[in-house]
């Protein structure tokens, strides 16, 4: 795999009405696995991460630890690091601007090197998307931070790391996840008992914390208040496993319920779900059911209107927002979908208006009237989750639709596309004409 900056030209096209049926596997988790290759910097041994998934963001991961110093090589979905002989802190523009956890990856090479500079993160556009708190938590570290033009630059001038204290959640957007990570990161290597205060408890973050405990960083949580971290200066390697991917899991469960099929997750129980999100799927009419160590999805008696709002683990995660929005379009009734992580996510909502939906936004609240009679269109998702949401509602449009951006979808899937193909979906890729 080798990393890619531009987008691709790259067009999927779908025939709708065809029910998925059979069992298919699940990826590694593609936001856990983007937290742990950061965390991966820290390690003062080999370390493999098995199942990381094949998509482009572990490319450019692998890119940047490459350029920066550590060395990084995937293969058979094993992500596999040497501790640097010397570091480079500087994240080159090009591929920082690619990712989201650009800043994470940041405070790694500032834990490591003492100092850093880097773009400001790019990855999914839908809303703005700021890094304060991964800067004030750099701060607190007791780094000199300067952002100029679009590049921030870290660096620690004190002769000796202390023990520091650092709040990465907000009275209106709650927890950061990104936040707590860097926070994290950057107190593994600070001699002392560091404190982070009003942490985020997504399994981004729990994930990377067992791999630090794991390798000889104190981690202990205070409930939901706070998480003390006891930094080291060593940090042992090993082979820790990527999760499966929740939202991947997800996705392919709102791929059978739009279309009216029976797919089974092979090896992803139910319990891999965030509660949220089984309750909601429950309400809509989503069956998950444990069978063979797996999931089986059934839609026993059509989807239903429902009421919910996104919200922080162990809520109804934001990134499975867009590809519900899809899946309501073809329940009875009127659905309300509150977004409560971001200021707004309604990306897909455009897109989805070509298929035939009624859906529209007022700020926070997407308001859905079904079931639309949805028919093919020509259109381009313009980040991961708004893709995957398109991709939902041409399994269930009459006709052949055309779908563009499939940039953004191998950013986050590795072979979603080819998993459909199997279960029955009428797809085809093809490459355009410059």
């Amino acid at each position: 795999m080798t990393a890619t900056t531009t987008p691709d030209r790259l067009t999927l096209r779908i025939t709708g009405g065809h029910p998925l049926h059979g069992t298919t596997t699940v990826q590694g988790s593609k936001n856990i696995a983007l937290h742990l290759y950061a965390a991966a910097i820290l390690a003062d041994q080999p370390l493999t991460l098995t199942g990381a998934p094949a998509i482009l963001d572990t490319g450019v991961c692998a890119e940047i630890l490459h350029r920066t110093g550590t060395r990084a090589t995937i293969a058979e979905g094993e992500f596999e690091t040497r501790p640097a002989d010397s570091y480079f802190p500087v994240i080159p523009d090009d591929l920082g601007r690619c990712i989201r956890t650009t800043a994470v990856i940041a405070a790694a090479l500032l834990a490591r090197s003492g100092k850093v500079t880097f773009p400001l993160p790019g990855g999914d556009a839908f809303c703005a998307r700021y890094i304060d708190l991964h800067l004030a938590a750099m701060e607190a570290a007791g780094a000199d931070v300067e952002v100029n033009r679009g590049r921030v630059r870290a660096r620690f001038t004190g002769t000796k790391r202390l023990p520091f204290i650092t709040n990465v959640s907000t009275k209106k957007w709650g927890p950061s996840l990104g936040a707590t990570v860097t926070a994290m990161l950057l107190a593994a290597r600070t001699p002392g008992t560091s404190s982070i205060l009003g942490p985020s408890i997504e399994p981004e973050v729990t994930v990377t914390a067992e791999l630090l405990a794991r390798s000889g960083v104190g981690i202990t949580w205070q409930g939901a208040d706070a998480l003390h971290v006891t930094g080291t200066d060593h940090i042992a390697g090993g082979v820790f496993p990527v999760p499966s991917d929740r939202l991947e899991a997800a996705t392919l469960a709102l791929a059978a319920a739009i279309t009216g099929g029976t797919v089974h997750l092979d090896a992803f129980p139910p319990c891999g779900f965030p509660p949220g999100l089984v309750s909601v799927f429950a309400d809509t009419g989503i069956l998950l059911t444990p069978e063979r160590g797996g999931t089986t999805v059934t839609v026993p008696a059509g989807l239903h209107a429902t009421e919910m709002a996104t919200g922080p683990h162990p809520g109804y995660p934001t990134d499975v927002q867009p590809q519900l929005t899809a899946v309501l379009t073809q329940a009875a009734g009127t659905s309300r979908i509150e977004e409560r992580i971001y200021s707004r996510r309604d990306t897909h909502l455009a897109a989805l208006r070509k298929f035939g939906a009624v859906v529209n936004a007022e700020g926070q609240l997407i308001t859905v009237e079904g079931p639309s009679g949805l028919a093919a269109a020509d259109v381009a998702g313009e980040d991961i989750r708004a893709a995957t949401a398109l991709v939902l509602a041409a399994l269930a449009a009459e006709g052949t639709s055309t779908i563009r951006g499939m940039y953004h979808l191998r950013r986050g899937y590795g072979d979603l596309l080819p998993k459909l193909a199997a279960l029955g979906a009428s797809l085809t890729i093809d490459r355009e004409m410059p």
